[in-house]
């Protein structure tokens, strides 16, 4: 079949903010999260007088489903997201100025944690194409300081774990999965968390399932599970037949879960599987709609490597082809009725809080602990990952009770502006 000549812009239908017609008069749908099988778990917790978890139910209940859920045996449970990464950080038991591989494009979420541990984040580039961790650039930036890695499974799709592996094989470098973004995702065939030493959970609100907030840490090492579980909570122990052992056996933050999140969160946890399943579908018809698309790279689809959860759907712009910035197409896209953001907009390290090294007071700690000197966090650090963070804008969010109609008319807003602004760039 001959290709068809592509149409100049005044053939095409002329953008919201241009002032054409929007696509959808209203937002796509917002995701309704709960129901009544919450509402009883949380009247049933409520009515039993108590909703501190090591006399309760729901929590214990909660972890039960979450271990048949994700084939594991170690779990623990925290307040956040954030505070699962500290708890798999913790419990390494890293020494000042020990260095952890993380990638820029990710919530504070990720590296906090490895400076409330005394450790320092070395910052990691990205791929271009999937915004996870480069295992090239990963195997680049291992010294002897290095006690472990934590990849981020952005989005919703999976790392190329094999080659974090590789990278590290014969090394005493421990995995973290963060799964804040990834929740019941496979990556050939293994659920993510499950892989690593240690895999994390974020259940804020945004996430496959939510308490609004919350956290799980799975262990999948024994040695590391006893100082994980004491490290949740003072360095006290609950776990054997909760009965409070105030062993404050080192220093260590409070991060318990209490009845009312476990509450919630067991009744989510039943649907997890159902939920992925459909975001999974979802995602991966929209992707399909776009490819092709002039100027934009959508997220690749689920396949039988890398599975896709779709926290997110992030489209990569061209600015070149549509003769336009990220924010001018984030506001043409919102014209349209289709609600989009850029996250976190920038890499970390750029962001003051670790640029300018702003932790304890002005003691530099612990960047500078053991006599190491500072790193540098500043431009040109990892320049793929500051690419992509110009370039990129969320459609905010491709969840599982959109429709069929939802989907096409989201597909073709994002169409219209692009075709739109690429036809009149190929103009001059």
């Amino acid at each position: 079949m001959a290709k068809q000549p592509q149409k100049r812009a005044d053939e095409l239908e002329k953008p919201a903010l241009e002032g054409g017609k929007p696509v959808r008069a209203e937002p796509l749908p917002t995701r309704k999260c709960f129901g009544d099988e919450e509402l009883n778990e949380i009247r049933e917790a409520i009515e039993s007088g108590g909703l501190f978890y090591a006399g309760g139910k729901k929590v214990y209940a909660f972890l039960d489903e979450f271990r048949k859920a994700f084939g594991v045996t170690g779990v623990v449970p925290s307040t956040s997201g954030t505070a699962a990464v500290h708890v798999a950080v913790g419990a390494l038991d890293l020494q000042p100025g020990d260095e952890v591989l993380v990638p820029p494009v990710t919530d504070m979420g990720s590296v906090a944690p490895i400076l409330l541990s005394g450790g320092v984040p070395v910052f990691v580039d990205v791929d271009p194409v999937t915004f996870n961790i480069d295992p090239a650039d990963l195997a680049r930036k291992i010294t002897p300081r290095t006690r472990a890695v934590i990849v981020v499974h952005v989005w919703g799709r999976p790392a190329d774990l094999d080659a974090v592996r590789d990278a590290i094989d014969g090394r005493d470098i421990a995995l973290i999965e963060d799964c804040a973004q990834a929740h019941h995702v496979r990556y050939k065939g293994r659920l993510c968390g499950t892989i690593g030493e240690m895999g994390t959970f974020s259940f804020q609100q945004s996430k496959h399932i939510t308490s609004g907030d919350g956290g799980a840490t799975i262990v999948n090492r024994a040695d590391l599970l006893p100082r994980a579980e004491l490290f949740v909570d003072k360095g006290c122990d609950w776990t054997k037949d909760r009965v409070y052992r105030k062993t404050y056996a080192f220093i260590a933050p409070c991060y318990r879960m209490n009845e009312l999140t476990g509450a919630v969160l067991l009744a989510q946890v039943r649907k997890l599987p159902g939920i992925v399943a459909a975001r999974r579908d979802r995602g991966g018809r929209l992707a399909r709609m776009l490819a092709g698309t002039p100027g934009l790279t959508p997220p690749p689809p689920p396949d039988e490597t890398f599975d896709h959860g779709y926290w997110g759907f992030p489209l990569l712009i061209d600015e070149k082809t549509l003769g336009i910035d990220r924010d001018t197409f984030a506001k043409a896209l919102a014209a349209e009725g289709i609600r989009n953001d850029v996250w976190i907009g920038k890499p970390l390290y750029l962001y003051d809080a670790l640029r300018k090294h702003i932790t304890f007071g002005t003691s530099g700690w612990p960047f500078t602990a053991g006599g190491r000197k500072a790193p540098d966090y500043a431009e040109g650090l990892c320049p793929n990952a500051e690419s992509v963070m110009k370039r990129l804008v969320n459609v905010v969010r491709i969840h599982e009770q959109l429709g069929a109609d939802d989907l096409a008319s989201a597909a073709a807003a994002i169409r219209k502006v692009a075709r739109w602004y690429a036809a009149r760039a190929a103009k001059g």
